[in-house]
C-alpha cells in the first residue's frame, strides 16, 4: 500500500525537490497547506493534483495521511513535527530540522513517546548523485578506513533566488552552522562511521553583509569522534561570476587512498555536476556519477511500512542536530572594527 503523504510548510524551495522524490519513489501526495497564499499557490501550480486546505488541523487530524513533509519556516518544524506524531504521523522535513537544543529536546521526548519517526531530508547526500557514489566506494572499502573529512558548503545569497526577509532573522534560521553546516555534519558522522562527536572548535562572522546585523555569511568548524577529525566551512559568499549557486566539495581521506567530489560543477571545465575523483595504490581515476541511483526515499518509504533504519537512523538525524545547534551556540563571533 502506497504511504500517503501532506505537505505541510512550503517556505523553502526544498518542498519541491522531497515532493517530487517521494512521488517517484511511489508515494501519494494527497493534500498541502501553508498560511503564505504565495508560497501555497506556487505549490499547487507545480502539484496540481494536491488538494489545497485551510488548516493544518485539517491535515492532520486525516487518519488517512501517513506522513508529513515540511519545508516550514526553520525555527517552526520543530513544533509542527511533534504536532504530527502526537496525531500518530511520520514527519519528514528539510534541514535544520531544529533551531534550539530546547526544541530537540523536547522532539526527542516526543519521538520517544510516540514511536513515530522525525526525520531530517539531508539533500547534500541523499540527493546528491556524486555523494551517493562516494559512500558506495567507501562502503567497499575503497580507499581504507575514513579518518578525515573535509567538506565545503558555500551558497550565493542574492542573484538568482530572491531570499524572503526571514533568512536574515536569527532567531528564525538558527545560524549558519546549524542551517548550513548540518549537511557536512551529517556526512562526517556517515562517512566516518561515527556513532557520535564533539566540537573541537566553531566560529561564525558576519562579513560582508552588516546591513543585516543578525545574519551571519561565514562559519566553519572542527568535529572530531574517536576515530576521524574533520574540518567544515560554509558560507554565503559564492561570488556572482560563479556558474551555480555554490561550489560544493567533499574531500574523504582513507587509510589506503583519497576521494574528492565536486558536487555542483568541476573548475577544470567538465560540464555538468556529479564529478568524482578517486586515489589509490592503482592510481588515480574519474567518475561522472550524475546517473548514479538514489536509494534513499525508495528505502525510507519501507522504513516507514516496516518500521526499520535502513534509510537512515533515528538516533543519527537527533546526533547530527545536536552537534549543529552546540556549533552554532558554543561559537566565537568574529567582529569587524
Amino acid at each position: 500500500m502506497a504511504i500517503r503523504f501532506a505537505a505541510i510548510g512550503l517556505a523553502h524551495g526544498h518542498i519541491f525537490d522531497m515532493t517530487r522524490r517521494l512521488q517517484e519513489a511511489g508515494a501519494e501526495l494527497v493534500a498541502c497547506w501553508d498560511d503564505d497564499p504565495v508560497n501555497l499557490a506556487a505549490f499547487a501550480r507545480a502539484y496540481p493534483a494536491a488538494e489545497t486546505v485551510r488548516t493544518t488541523s485539517a491535515l492532520l487530524e486525516d487518519r488517512t495521511i501517513d506522513l508529513i513533509v515540511s519545508a516550514a519556516i526553520h525555527n517552526e518544524r520543530a513544533a509542527l513535527g511533534m504536532r504530527a506524531m502526537h496525531h500518530d504521523k511520520d514527519f519528514l522535513c528539510t534541514k535544520p530540522g531544529f533551531t534550539t537544543l530546547e526544541q530537540l529536546a523536547e522532539v526527542r521526548r516526543v519521538q520517544a513517546v510516540t514511536g513515530r519517526r522525525y526525520i531530517v531530508y539531508f539533500g547534500e547526500r541523499f540527493g546528491n548523485p556524486a555523494t551517493v557514489r562516494a559512500s558506495e566506494l567507501v562502503h567497499t572499502g575503497a580507499i581504507g578506513r575514513v579518518v578525515h573529512m573535509d567538506g565545503f558548503g558555500p551558497h550565493r545569497l542574492f542573484g538568482r533566488v530572491e531570499r524572503p526577509a526571514w533568512v536574515f532573522q536569527r532567531e528564525r534560521y538558527g545560524g549558519i552552522l546549524n542551517d548550513l553546516a548540518s549537511h557536512q555534519i551529517d556526512q562526517f558522522l556517515h562517512f566516518t562511521g561515527s556513532q557520535r562527536a564533539e566540537i573541537v572548535a566553531a566560529t561564525v562572522a558576519n562579513h560582508h553583509h552588516p546591513h543585516f546585523p543578525n545574519f551571519e555569511d561565514y562559519g566553519e568548524l572542527l568535529l572530531r569522534s574517536d576515530t576521524a577529525t574533520g574540518f567544515i566551512r560554509v558560507d554565503w559568499l559564492s561570488p556572482a561570476g560563479l556558474n551555480t549557486w555554490g561550489d560544493v566539495r567533499l574531500f574523504l581521506l582513507g587509510t589506503q587512498g583519497y576521494i574528492e567530489v565536486r558536487k555542483t560543477w568541476d573548475v577544470q571545465g567538465r560540464a555538468g555536476a556529479d564529478h568524482l575523483f578517486w586515489v589509490d595504490s592503482d592510481g588515480e581515476r574519474y567518475l561522472a556519477a550524475a546517473a548514479t541511483p538514489l536509494p534513499f526515499m525508495r528505502d525510507f518509504l519501507a522504513d516507514l511500512r516496516q518500521r526499520t533504519e535502513i534509510a537512515v537512523t533515528q538516533a543519527h538525524v537527533f546526533q547530527v542536530a545536536e552537534l549543529a545547534l552546540r556549533a552554532q551556540t558554543h561559537a566565537q563571533r568574529l567582529t569587524h572594527a
